[in-house]
């Protein structure tokens, strides 16, 4: 009874103080907003400006008394009254314009600055798109962004990578926080894990960017901008459990050390137990999968606003998919077909402000994977450790002139159970492969004027195989007003085959991977033209659009070759050449009556050219969409998300392969439903994952029924003959893949925020 009288008298404090009036008026340019949303924080009361930009509240005399004024389009202000002789006159707010051409990006330039200011295109997407839908990692999450597809290589291990403008994920690079992550599987596992509560932002840049990257950054660059350690304790909790018995957990927590030093810590874990094969193969729709990754971020203060930042990931994943009579103990069998697959990572990224030399930065990062797998009876084993550094030096050398420099090192090591690293003459012994790049990097940024600016920069790379590699790049950016700019970008590229990135696409089925000796590294030349436009109205509304054509020409192609021989992937370079092209369209909306909507849409040419025959890659599709529609009312929020893919290229197995050779249209749409409890900082949720419930063919994998081919008979050459038994003379393979196997699924959330 006690309990609950001090219950009463908590929820009655504003009741039983004073109340008072409060009068105000918000302003823009000097002239009055009608519609702009008041708040009084923590009382929970609210109001909005009438027709001139006036309100009046009744609060109670609590002080400080803070009110919030908020706006679509313009960045919210608060006015706080400390006392009562500070009512009895009508206070003003000014509310300012919010351009998102000034939120501060670094992807692309090696130094924080303006989006406005940035000669190199670069989108930003904020937590909130990301998260309309709850995912289990960023990997999937990356669906909602216009040109970009998060690509599922194998219907049995479910691995995947990240493709941009219709190039392959070889050609995109992960970096966190600015520094790559960089390694052949780090658009898989690069991606999984980051809980969404220590997330800030994404940046994306698309086209090469080798200049500044180094290789693997022919197709873009997906920067993941993780928040920073503050001086303020917070958290977030977050959960969700699907019909389809995945349940998925974020926890994410910043804390204070000391005066000096502040951390921020995310813990994921993905799990999912539940085999389901709703397609009839007899193969699991779905892998199942347990996955821990546990996330830290330091942050030190020190003089003058130097950084000292360093982070680390630990991220280890069990995950298996096969027959659905398979258990562990038939792991690396040949009785019941299974992909078992254990991974262990580990990541750190640091950055260290020289504080004898201002703008004189050392930045890092080092990776460790170990994967211990088999792919039926194949065993595949291997370990990868990659390890970044650069002395960043920026310098302003006068008011219009900005000076970057770099000096890089990259350090690869790669082993495993393949032919790839042994040793020729002993099978006994692993030659294990290992790399020295180093790379020095320069550029130059000049204002022409107060609407042009013009970048010039270069990187040389040494490569102990290639020799050296010259990347140059040129950027012109012209302002055409204070909320629209066109940019023009010129620049080459260059990748080097990663073996554990070329291998493992292929490892999950019975095709033999081979790998043509002293390939040579892919050599790129590209064009790109970007108009960006930011609208607002007196009303409230805000509108952007940005309008984005490239042209990319391949030299060296790295082309995985899937139809000389149906029982191999053979990797080597073009004779001819290859082409991307396309144009990309990204539109948004906010108004002020809490309704926003995106829509993004991307047409991309994707072909290479050998023996003079035009020929479209694996699993490219010319026309992708994607959308976002959003509601928001007083108590819940309405989230409609979805995308569109058009038909893309698939592997057959051979002229008798009766599959299609072109995927159908099809599209992956969500619905979300987030209801702010009455309970303070509770959040919950109710939504439909693939509410079309679309799923590819049941037939995508070949011979499921047979997945150790025991009843298929080859001929001299080891090519499937046809026959009674095997009339399209198919084998066992799983790489005919261009859509999750999960269909239709509802889930119930709940978040919870810590202050």
């Amino acid at each position: 009874m006690r309990l609950f009288i001090a219950g009463i008298l908590l929820l009655s404090t504003n009741v039983l103080l004073s109340q008072i009036a409060i009068k105000g008026k918000v302003l823009v340019e000097g002239q009055g907003l009608s519609g702009v949303n008041i708040v009084v924080k923590d009382q929970g009361l609210g109001t909005v400006t009438n027709t001139d930009g006036s309100f009046e509240l009744v609060v109670a005399e609590n002080f400080p008394v803070i009110i919030k004024a908020s706006y679509v389009g313009y960045m919210a202000a608060e006015l706080k009254l400390s006392s009562l002789a500070e009512i009895n006159k009508i206070h003003t707010i000014e509310l300012e314009a919010h351009d998102v051409l000034s939120e501060v990006v670094i992807t692309g330039n090696l130094r924080e600055m303006r989006k406005l200011d940035s000669p190199i295109p670069v989108e930003v997407y904020e937590k909130e798109l990301l998260t309309k839908n709850p995912t289990p990692n960023l990997f999937e999450a990356l669906e909602r962004v216009n040109g970009v597809r998060p690509q599922i290589n194998c219907n049995v291990c479910n691995t995947g990578d990240i493709h941009i403008n219709g190039l392959e994920g070889p050609y995109t690079m992960i970096l966190l926080d600015g520094m790559p992550i960089v390694s052949g599987l780090s658009t898989v596992y690069g991606l999984s894990g980051i809980p969404n509560g220590i997330l800030d932002q994404l940046e994306i840049v698309k086209g090469p960017s080798s200049a500044i990257y180094g290789s693997e950054a022919l197709a873009g660059v997906i920067n993941v901008v993780t928040k920073m350690p503050s001086d303020q304790f917070f958290g977030e909790i977050e959960s969700y459990v699907t019909s389809w018995g995945e349940v998925n957990t974020d926890l994410s927590l910043n804390t204070p050390i000391n005066e000096r030093v502040s951390l921020l810590t995310g813990f994921n874990n993905f799990n999912y137990q539940n085999p389901l094969d709703k397609n009839g193969d007899n193969f699991t729709d779905v892998t199942l999968q347990e996955r821990y990754s546990l996330f830290n971020k330091v942050a030190i203060k020190r003089a003058d606003n130097q950084r000292f930042n360093l982070a680390s990931r630990v991220f280890k994943e069990e995950r298996w998919g096969g027959e659905m009579q398979w258990t562990p103990e038939f792991s690396g069998g040949d009785s019941i077909y299974g992909e078992h697959i254990k991974t262990e990572r580990f990541e750190l990224v640091g950055v260290y402000d020289v504080p004898e030399i201002k703008g004189l930065s050392l930045q890092g990062s080092y990776n460790f994977h170990k994967q211990a797998s088999f792919y039926g009876d194949v065993p595949y084993n291997a370990t990868q450790q990659i390890g970044f550094t650069q002395l960043v030096y920026n310098k302003p050398l006068n008011s219009k002139t900005h000076l970057s420099t770099a000096l890089a090192y990259r350090y690869t090591f790669y082993d495993d159970n393949t032919p790839a690293t042994a040793d020729e003459e002993s099978t006994n012994i692993n030659k294990p492969s290992v790399s020295h790049i180093p790379g020095l990097f320069a550029q130059i940024e000049r204002s022409l004027g107060e609407r042009v600016k013009l970048l010039a920069g270069a990187r040389l790379d040494d490569h102990e195989n290639h020799g050296q590699i010259f990347t140059p790049r040129v950027a012109l950016k012209y302002g055409l007003s204070e909320h629209a700019v066109i940019r023009l970008n010129a620049g080459t590229g260059f990748r080097v085959v990663n073996i554990f990135t070329e291998d493992h696409a292929a490892l999950t089925g019975a095709r033999k991977v081979i790998i043509e000796p002293n390939i040579q590294p892919e050599r790129s030349k590209s064009l790109n033209l970007n108009y960006e436009q930011n609208l607002y109205s007196m009303g409230g509304s805000r509108y952007t659009l940005d309008l984005n054509t490239w042209y990319t020409h391949f030299s060296n192609q790295i082309i995985p070759d899937y139809d000389s021989n149906p029982n191999e992937i053979r990797y080597a370079n073009l004779s001819q050449y290859a082409n991307s092209q396309g144009v990309s369209v990204n539109a948004s909306a906010q108004w002020p009556n809490k309704i926003s909507a995106m829509l993004g849409v991307t047409y991309a040419d994707v072909h290479f050219v050998e023996n003079d025959i035009k020929t479209r890659p694996l699993l490219s599709e010319n026309w992708s969409a994607t959308w976002s529609i959003s509601k928001e009312f007083k108590d819940f929020t309405l989230d409609y998300t979805g995308n569109l893919y058009g038909p893309m290229r698939l592997p057959l197995l051979g002229e008798l392969d009766p599959r299609p050779e072109y995927s159908p249209w099809f599209s992956l749409q969500n619905i979300n439903l987030t209801w702010r409890s009455p309970i303070k900082n509770l959040e919950l949720g109710l939504g439909v994952k693939n509410l079309l419930d679309f799923t590819p063919a049941r037939n995508s994998i070949a011979r499921a029924h047979d997945p150790f081919d025991r009843g298929v008979n080859f001929d001299e050459n080891g090519e499937a003959i046809a026959d009674a038994n095997n009339p399209n003379a198919l084998t066992f393979d799983p790489s005919y893949v261009y859509a999750p196997n999960q269909g239709r699924r509802y889930y119930f959330s709940v978040k919870y925020s810590i202050f």
